[in-house]
């Protein structure tokens, strides 16, 4: 698309009073799902990271891998399962959670991010012990956790040094047992941790919708009172639970937003932040 100069100059008075408004700030993204697997969101997603970064925000990237785990344990024999959202993690499954997640996917974003500068690293939640997991199962053979402490210390240190911190979505106990946890959940607890001004789920559907087969009924905003009643009617259901939740409690921890948006669109979270054209559900209290 063509743009006058008079759109250009409106555009750039609209957008230079937010760069001077984030600068500083810390966001939260999580990043997952299906644009995980194509080159041409991956490398999409790195540019907005990247441009932000010199913007001068703070970023926090918290990462999934669940097509990728899927694969793996395709390639096993072992049959993904999954309750109320949430991967049923057995100690087989667990082994090949953490080898994909901490050993490659994790190292594969970091090494993108670090072409052409070193300003990327990354961590796992065993690292210096960033999130504590408690389990979810009573089950003992089942390890997957919510958080229970998130220990922010080596962040701080991180961002305060112009670091991007990439962060594998796994967590451990006090013994150092590993468990997997959702990342949507891991992302809202680090982000109410460090108070961040923006927590952002890129996710493989266009938001919160009324009807998951028609993308027209996305909800562009919508109140944490609103969400109560969406579930009563189970309209939200299945995956979106936790990243609601996340979004929920992240906004009552001090997070000052929360968007669940489109993780398929190229550039979706510069066209959230600068421009009137909505690529998911912004949430708030």
């Amino acid at each position: 698309m063509l743009f006058k100069n008079s759109d250009r100059i409106k555009v750039l008075n609209e957008i230079i009073p937010l760069i001077s408004d984030y600068s500083g700030s810390i966001f939260v993204v999580k990043y997952g799902g299906a644009a995980m697997t194509d080159n041409s969101f991956v490398n999409g997603f790195v540019q907005d990271i990247l441009l932000l970064y010199n913007l001068g925000i703070k970023i926090v990237i918290v990462h999934g891998g669940g097509p990728l785990i899927n694969d793996w344990l395709n390639k096993l024999n072992i049959v993904p399962k999954f309750n109320n959202g949430l991967r049923v993690t057995d100690r087989k499954t667990m082994e090949v959670v953490e080898m994909v997640l901490c050993g490659k996917v994790n190292k594969y974003l970091v090494a993108l991010f670090n072409r052409n500068s070193p300003i990327a690293v990354g961590l796992s939640g065993k690292d210096a012990s960033l999130i504590i997991g408690e389990p979810i199962f009573s089950c003992s053979e089942n390890f997957v956790a919510e958080v229970k402490q998130i220990n922010s210390e080596v962040l701080d240190i991180l961002l305060s040094n112009n670091y991007i911190p990439v962060i594998a979505s796994t967590a451990c106990n006090i013994k150092g047992d590993t468990y997997n946890i959702n990342a949507d959940i891991a992302a809202g607890s680090i982000a109410s941790s460090l108070k961040a001004q923006k927590l952002f789920l890129l996710t493989d559907t266009p938001g919160i919708m009324y009807d998951v087969l028609d993308d027209s009924s996305i909800i562009n905003n919508i109140s944490c009172t609103q969400i109560d009643l969406l579930k009563e009617k189970d309209i939200i259901k299945g995956g979106m639970i936790p990243k609601v939740n996340s979004c929920v409690s992240a906004l009552y921890n001090g997070v000052r937003s929360a968007y669940i948006i489109n993780g398929k669109l190229q550039h979706s979270l510069l066209y959230e932040l600068f421009t009137d054209y909505k690529t998911g559900t912004k949430i708030d209290l």
